[in-house]
């Protein structure tokens, strides 16, 4: 009841004050409201969700509500933020306090900069305008570009909020200041160089207009790695399988050193892969191989971590424009029929666990799939077949207890290169396949979304998203 006792009672009582008819023979409008001073002494930020809910602040959000506080508030007509005519219901005015919500609407960047970070207050005889600096709604990042990048590569992070990034911390505690670049318009994106001496997994953060955005915790992180091609993880190798030495030197010329092609070479040199077929996989060794006991994560992931929360990631450079084919991923080494759509890949099938990756479909768009250089992709464990019943509750120990029951516990992959029938009803027909299309890292990661808290006693109550 304390969070009631400082936030709502005040607004009753501002509700009290303000009881009053709405036409200008009220004394709201009447000469002395109308003349009187206006002077601002103090700003708030009203969130009852917050361990302050009625905060003194020198900013404030898009969306937020704050209380102004001071003096000859009463009979204001106009509030202009950023120079935005902003609304607000003179029943939360009195004479010292007056209660306004900053307009989603409200010009940050693109407003006139003489006019922003200031709030006008306007009577018929007075008015008052003040500083207070107005920032976008907290930063969030959606997506990295390059999660396990190489030194010297461009890291890309994608999200909200971005304007003005002039700080970032890597994990370690490594700050970059400098070459920076960032979307100043809409805010989507900022990059930096990777450095050298990047020892330790986490999250990136950075410093901004709006604040500190702060990426999931999966930024050149490798304890999750499942399968690397250079010592980490061990393949199987049997006949449904390629063989391991046919991976290849990174051919993005990165200094990664070994990767997967989807497709070995010798199998390209034969003509590839036929239209509505597939070939062999890949597959790590399986059963009695101690890697393959993901229970070894636990120190990255704890146990009773939300599948919602874990993600599986892998690192893919495609040369060429890729329209055919799919990349299926399995948990377990238990395919039967291969595909999007398929039994495998559903959540209403106990023994799925697969998942397809479809490069060349965006946002349900036939695009072509190519990339400049090695770029991540992160796929929520809940796309796993029944993983996706997300109303059940698993939780990681679910995913390695269903591993370690099972009678192959190999995560594999396979290039598919059939019909795909598509949730929108359209069948986009497969193609010959015979080009390059490389993989690398694969691994599990946490991706718990996070944002900032602004003030530093809420710090241990950063929010998922």
């Amino acid at each position: 009841m304390k969070q009631l006792k400082y936030f709502i009672l005040p607004a009753i009582a501002l509700f009290a004050a303000g009881m009053t008819s709405c036409n200008d023979d009220d004394a709201y409008f009447e000469d002395d409201a109308q003349n009187s001073p206006i002077k601002v002494t103090q700003i708030y930020l009203e969130d009852y969700k917050s361990s302050v809910p009625d905060r003194p602040v020198d900013f404030a959000r898009l969306g937020q509500l704050i209380r102004i506080e001071g003096q000859g508030l009463f009979g204001v007509r106009k509030v202009y933020i950023n120079g935005y005519d902003t609304y607000f219901n003179r029943a939360y005015v009195s004479d010292k306090s007056m209660l306004v919500t900053v307009n989603a609407k409200t010009p940050i960047t693109d407003c006139d900069p003489q006019l922003r970070d200031k709030i006008r207050l306007v009577k018929d005889g007075a008015e008052y305008t003040f500083d207070l600096t107005i920032r976008a709604a907290s930063p969030t990042v959606t997506s990295v570009s390059n999660t396990l990048p190489q030194p010297g590569e461009t890291v890309t992070v994608y999200g909200t909020g971005f304007q003005e990034t002039t700080e970032i911390t890597l994990p370690g505690g490594i700050k970059i200041t400098e070459g920076i670049q960032c979307d100043n318009e809409e805010g989507e994106w900022f990059s930096f160089t990777m450095p050298a001496g990047v020892t330790e997994g986490g999250s990136i953060e950075a410093v901004n207009a709006n604040g500190v955005a702060k990426s999931p915790a999966y930024f050149n992180e490798r304890r999750g790695m499942i399968l690397d091609c250079d010592g980490a993880g061990v393949f199987g190798n049997w006949s449904a399988t390629y063989d391991p030495a046919e991976c290849v030197d990174d051919p993005a010329a990165s200094g990664r050193g070994l990767c997967i092609p989807a497709i070995p070479a010798s199998v390209l040199a034969n003509g590839g892969i036929k239209a509505n077929a597939q070939g062999n996989g890949w597959f790590t060794a399986g059963n009695d191989e101690p890697t393959d006991d993901w229970a070894r994560m636990y120190d990255l992931i704890p146990w009773n971590t939300s599948t919602t929360e874990i993600a599986f990631q892998f690192d893919v450079y495609c040369p060429e424009p890729l329209t055919t084919g799919l990349l299926e991923f399995t948990l377990q080494n238990n395919l039967s029929n291969y595909g999007f759509g398929t039994s495998e890949t559903s959540a209403d099938y106990s023994s799925a666990y697969a998942v397809c990756w479809i490069p060349w479909l965006k946002d349900g768009e036939f695009t072509p799939f190519k990339t400049d250089g090695w770029v991540t992709v992160t796929i929520p464990v809940t796309s796993f077949g029944i993983y996706q019943n997300i109303k059940e509750g698993y939780v990681f120990q679910d995913v390695v207890n269903h591993r370690n029951a099972a009678s192959y516990r190999n995560f594999g992959m396979f290039f598919v290169n059939k019909d795909v029938e598509y949730t929108d009803g359209n069948t986009y027909a497969s193609q010959p396949f015979n080009q390059g299309l490389y993989i690398d890292n694969w691994r599990i990661v946490p991706c718990k979304e996070f944002t900032v808290s602004d003030f530093p006693d809420e710090e241990d109550n950063e929010t998922e998203e």
